[in-house]
């Protein structure tokens, strides 16, 4: 939070100790807030709503900083979302829904007036970085809105340049693997050949303006439709003997990283290799019907567990090792209205009161005055201050408490107050 407030000092002597006191303070307070916004990203979260007991946004919110998550992907604009996560700092790409498409496709006034009602109404304070036109739309059943979909995305774009908005929120459509033809191994991976005839110009248009590839990448599905020759330690990130790519001479030891690498492989033949790849949704089913294999909690703690731990590694694939993997999980809940089999309403991390749907290395939400990182530091400022306040540690903890309780809002004035309380 910035502080807008002007702050008078007392003057008085200072010794060595009360500048290292006040130096530890800042240390602990401001270093995680550097930290977070200097590294790279690398894992993401799809925050989908299709459920009639989910907590509202403004809990979502809590949620997601507790467990540090701080990019999300949600499939519309709904406003109330975007109002909850206003100065929350959570980066999000928002979905222009498919049912949008042709009349988008239509002309640029009606982007323009999309564009400026559900994003430039929230910017800056709702971190909007994206806009997903259309999901899984190529390879889909739906062909009428095959044609509709690259002038859709580029009507959008128009509306983001002329709001001088382009540099600020990115442009894409997550595809599945439908558009492929083939993905095994990774090097023989191809546009579908109906496909291909609209992918190029796609691929074209966000080439021209540096929109990486978005792919749903999903060895659950792969798993499920061919158990019998499909190792599930191979899905799982688990110990396996993986598969060798003759053409490239290159080993895979879990199917994540095959399925990338088959994406980078068929954008490498219709002539985009420069192109990122970005998993928009990847995850595994805690539950599922008797017919869908593998789908149970075990392996879902498992795959999600390892996936978090290969993420958070920060390195490419076999195939890109400079270009460091970016995925966003599904799903931060379980959608239990979703339609399909079992499996499509049980995805989720998280059970709606916010506790923990299975352990793969996330707290949930814990019953504080405070976050948990705040606590922390308060216990850090009163350790010191045992060590640097001498007598003098009773008013101390009594300031902490108030900063605990009233939020750290204008640190600055509230640590000065402290010196000049105790001094």
């Amino acid at each position: 939070m910035e502080c807008t407030s002007s702050v008078h000092l007392p003057t008085f002597h200072m010794g060595s100790s009360i500048f290292l006191w006040l130096f530890l303070i800042f240390s602990v307070i401001f270093s995680p807030v550097s930290a977070k916004h200097s590294v790279t990203w690398t894992y993401g979260v799809n925050y989908g709503r299709i459920a009639n007991n989910l907590p509202q946004p403004e809990s979502v919110v809590t949620l997601l900083k507790a467990a540090k998550i701080n990019h999300i992907r949600i499939y519309d604009a709904d406003h109330g979302v975007l109002q909850a996560f206003k100065g929350s700092g959570i980066e999000i790409i928002i979905g222009l829904p498919n049912e949008y498409l042709k009349e988008i496709s239509i002309g640029e006034d009606r982007a323009m007036n999309w564009v400026q009602e559900n994003v430039q109404a929230f910017l800056p304070d709702t971190r909007i970085r994206g806009i997903a036109v259309g999901n899984e739309i190529l390879g889909g059943t739906t062909i009428e809105l095959w044609e509709v979909l690259l002038p859709a995305a580029k009507n959008v774009y128009s509306a983001l340049y002329r709001l001088g908005l382009q540099h600020t929120v990115e442009v894409s459509s997550p595809h599945s693997e439908a558009v492929f033809a083939n993905s095994f191994p990774p090097s023989a991976c191809i546009f579908r050949p109906d496909v291909a005839p609209f992918m190029k110009p796609l691929l074209e248009f966000f080439s021209q303006i540096g929109s990486p590839f978005y792919i749903n990448a999903y060895p659950f599905l792969a798993y499920k439709n061919d158990p019998q020759h499909i190792d599930i330690n191979y899905a799982l990130f688990k110990d396996n003997r993986g598969i060798y790519d003759a053409k490239t001479k290159l080993h895979y030891d879990n199917m994540f990283e095959a399925q990338v690498d088959a994406a980078y492989a068929a954008l490498d033949k219709a002539g985009f290799s420069k192109m990122q790849v970005i998993v928009s949704e990847t995850g595994w089913a805690s539950r599922g019907d008797p017919d869908e294999a593998g789908a149970n909690e075990k392996n879902a703690r498992t795959y999600n567990r390892n996936l978090r731990k290969l993420l958070a590694k920060k390195k490419g694939t076999p195939f890109r090792p400079k270009m460091v993997i970016k995925a966003y999980v599904f799903a931060l809940f379980n959608e239990n209205l979703k339609p399909g089999p079992t499996s499509e309403r049980n995805f989720g991390l998280f059970k709606p009161d916010g506790s923990i749907a299975y352990d793969v290395g996330f707290t949930g939400l814990v019953p504080s005055a405070a976050p948990p990182s705040i606590l922390v530091s308060f216990k850090l400022i009163l350790s010191t201050s045992v060590l640097f306040a001498g007598n003098c540690g009773a008013g101390l903890v009594k300031m902490v408490l108030f900063i605990g309780f009233h939020g750290l809002g204008c640190c600055f004035t509230l640590v000065f107050r402290i010196i000049y309380i105790i001094y």
